[in-house]
């Protein structure tokens, strides 16, 4: 059971929204904001986020919608999470937002993730029910959405330290959800044409672009993150097609500070 004592409520500085967070669980950071902000939804589109965590995701995606898109509620965000007790802050704060209608949050493995074929009657009830299925396998059609988001673990197994707090091992590090697990998951969910958006680490580059190629996913942009103008990046935006082959444009870099504490105004804008 969760333990309200233990959170906290943070202002997401967009819209209005909040979000409930927990310091002994893996809080956001900035790789969300700037995902959040990569990703693209459209008028209509079904929006899959993996490795949902506190669903800071989905909740900042919609907050950044035009607001003649949140009130005609046709862009629908569903995220999926392993820990129960995130699923339940996710869904609490959506709640707390105004999002429920729009977001839904599912506790599940995302290496179940539409594995199956459910029946007409059974998507129907999905629907009716708004999302709000628990168990490992989330019961999602396969070729379903049109947007995935995915900010994965960065960590190989063996990689970095561990610690000994489980939620944030398995949050940092390869050890429920490899590269290709989230890349397998995405690539059932989308539907033909459909993009993924990711945040990763530069150096893991190589294994991302074979893993994504080996799932049907065909890299189309990229960007470079750097948190000073003068230093290296230390995080890449990725966005990969459903059955496009690779042809990646690299955009310009993104600086995140222009000086220390000081965001750069392009970052200023994303928090809002």
């Amino acid at each position: 059971m969760a333990d309200s004592s233990l959170e906290r409520i943070d202002d997401l500085q967009r819209g209005g929204c909040v979000l409930i967070q927990r310091p002994d669980l893996f809080c956001f950071g900035i790789d969300a904001v700037l995902l959040a902000s990569w990703a693209e939804a459209g008028r209509g589109g079904r929006v899959l986020d993996l490795c949902s965590g506190n669903g800071v995701i989905p909740i900042l995606m919609d907050a950044h919608l035009p607001e003649h898109l949140r009130q005609e509620g046709s862009v629908r965000f569903t995220g999926v999470e392993i820990n129960s007790i995130s699923v339940d802050m996710a869904r609490r704060s959506a709640g707390m937002n105004g999002q429920s209608g729009r977001i839904s949050f599912l506790e599940g493995d995302i290496r179940m993730v539409c594995r199956t074929r459910h029946t007409d009657i059974e998507e129907d009830r999905y629907e009716r029910q708004d999302g709000l299925r628990t168990g490992t396998d989330p019961g999602l059609i396969p070729g379903s959405f049109d947007c995935v988001t995915m900010n994965p673990p960065y960590m190989t197994g063996g990689g970095g330290l561990t610690g000994d707090n489980s939620a944030k091992t398995i949050a940092r590090h390869e050890i429920t959800c490899t590269i290709d697990d989230a890349a397998a998951a995405a690539s059932r969910a989308l539907k033909a044409g459909g993009h993924l958006y990711m945040v990763h680490r530069p150096h893991r580059l190589g294994d991302i672009f074979r893993t994504l190629e080996g799932n049907g996913l065909g890299v189309k942009r990229i960007r470079m993150v750097h948190p000073f103008a003068d230093k290296e990046a230390n995080m890449v935006l990725i966005d990969a097609a459903k059955g496009g082959k690779s042809y990646v444009h690299v955009q310009k870099p993104l600086i995140v500070y222009r000086s220390p504490g000081e965001y750069t105004e392009e970052v200023r804008e994303m928090y809002g």
